[in-house]
């Protein structure tokens, strides 16, 4: 094996010197710029990377700040329309409390007329009744009939009184 022979030791020694020179020479001229620029190159992509996120993240906040101001907002304005609503059915409710109050008060007011009327047909005819039976009574009693206008007169001043005799 030419490895092991003494002799080839030197020049073997030589040639992986140049090799491991020239290798050397060839890796820092050719491929550490190389990578150098790729380092480089993917460093300021996560710069970017970054400033982009934090600029995302900024509009985010501010975005998240207009949204609760917007829903603030829009609390106002539903609370603020609620109380609105319910001011105006409370109106109407009382309106038409106050509608329905005037209308069952004239409805009172003709019923209580009509009972007055009908009162009054009805005493004038226990008035018509009564002189009819007083008239009755007394023909019955004395044989004689009253003159009708004489029997209501009193009939008329007896109810008058109240009715106690």
């Amino acid at each position: 094996m030419p490895q092991l022979n003494i002799p080839d030791y030197a020049p073997q020694f030589i040639w992986l010197v140049i090799t491991f020179v020239a290798l050397v020479l060839l890796m820092w001229k050719v491929a550490l710029p190389r990578v150098r620029i790729v380092l480089e190159e993917r460093e300021r992509r996560i710069k970017g990377d970054l400033a982009q996120a934090e600029q995302l993240r900024e509009e985010a906040e501010r975005l998240l700040e207009a949204y609760d101001t917007a829903i603030a907002e829009a609390r106002g304005q539903a609370q603020s329309l609620i109380v609105k609503v319910q001011q105006e059915i409370a109106e109407d409710a009382a309106q038409r409390k106050a509608e329905i109050e005037r209308e069952l008060t004239a409805k009172a007011a003709e019923a209580e007329a009509r009972i007055g009327r009908a009162k009054a047909e009805a005493m004038g005819e226990v008035q018509t009744l009564a002189t009819e039976v007083a008239r009755a009574a007394t023909a019955r009693l004395i044989g004689t009939e009253p003159d009708e206008s004489a029997a209501g007169a009193a009939v008329a001043a007896e109810l008058g009184r109240g009715g106690s005799g």
